[in-house]
């Protein structure tokens, strides 16, 4: 079989490998697609050299096929379309006993922490399959998990229908958290300051403002009837976004945290006290936000034609970071069963 890995610093290597038996508790899948997003786009760099060993076939987003089933195996048969929830907890931790095993203090983010999908054949526990309609294609359904990311950050933010809600970046998980916003009734504007990004999110039907000249808070106020955002997303990961972010929300209002910030960012305390503004992290997903990324696909709310801007066979995967790295494509999927 093919499988693609992360040798170091911008290489990644293509290569031939013999299948493994899955072991008792596990699945073989037939990997179909693996979409590379910006937390792969780090591995790639080299900035996650402490956390990934190399070499390391990573890949979390995908969907693919049942083909073989280790022992103990219940539920599950040969030639079931599924995805990956890529999460693997302990389940002794203090966050797993209190209920929140997704952020287990010990998590291994399968495809980061361990093997990921970037292999034609990926054995995975059972325990982290998740079922594909069989309205959803394979081709759409490698979008579930960044999917379910969103629904993870909206359900987080309390957001209810009504609302308004204002999402600091146009990439791919910022469009989708705005989306899926709007999915559950709120009203949502979209802040960016790339043209090329705004325009790709225009194209979906949201609401955009030009982040790089616009006066922010005004247009809010304006929005808002001078009341500011029930609920501020910042997924631009950019400095001057987290300071400026609690301008925008209400009294009240929730900021929630999606971007992953390298280092320590200045935010305006004092805002925060003079509001009561609620401050929230926001971090993977759970199985009932995959449950409700997969419905959302095939009722047809999420734009996956849009949002899916290329496609390169496993073989020609590197080139796929280089596209990425350009900030012009909103989601690139790696096409592995056609190797």
């Amino acid at each position: 079989m093919l499988a693609a890995s992360y040798a170091g610093a911008r290489r990644i290597t293509v290569e031939e490998r013999e299948p493994v038996e899955p072991s008792a508790g596990e699945v073989r899948i037939a990997v179909a697609y693996v979409g590379i997003c910006g937390t792969d786009l780090h591995v790639f760099h080299g900035d996650m050299d402490g956390r990934v060993s190399r070499p390391a076939t990573i890949g979390h987003e995908m969907s693919g096929t049942i083909v073989a089933l280790g022992a103990g195996v219940e539920g599950w048969s040969v030639g079931d379309a599924v995805t990956v929830m890529p999460l693997a907890w302990d389940g002794t931790c203090p966050a797993c006993r209190a209920g929140n095993e997704h952020i287990c203090q010990n998590l291994d983010f399968i495809g980061i922490d361990s093997p990921g999908s970037l292999q034609e054949y990926w054995n995975v526990p059972a325990s982290t399959l998740v079922r594909l309609p069989s309205d959803i294609s394979l081709r759409n359904a490698a979008l579930v998990e960044p999917v379910a990311v969103a629904v993870h950050d909206v359900r987080r933010s309390g957001l209810a229908a009504g609302d308004k809600a204002v999402v600091i970046g146009a990439g791919p998980i910022g469009v989708l958290i705005a989306i899926v916003a709007a999915a559950f009734g709120a009203e949502v504007v979209v802040a960016e300051v790339d043209a090329t990004r705004r325009a790709a999110a225009e194209k979906m039907g949201l609401t955009t403002l030009d982040a790089s000249s616009a006066d922010q808070v005004a247009w809010v106020e304006e929005w808002t009837d001078g009341a500011g955002a029930d609920v501020v997303f910042e997924v631009s990961g950019s400095a001057a976004a987290v300071l400026g972010a609690t301008s925008l929300a209400k009294v009240r209002g929730t900021l929630v945290v999606v971007a992953i910030h390298s280092q320590p960012r200045p935010i305006d305390l004092h805002r925060v006290f003079w509001r009561e503004l609620t401050l929230l992290g926001a971090r993977v997903y759970q199985r009932h936000d995959f449950e409700r990324a997969i419905e959302l696909l095939a009722e047809g709310a999420i734009p996956a034609e849009q949002l899916i801007t290329g496609v390169v066979p496993l073989r020609e995967v590197e080139s796929a970071f280089g596209l990425l790295e350009t900030g012009r494509a909103m989601k690139l999927l790696v096409e592995v069963s056609a190797s």
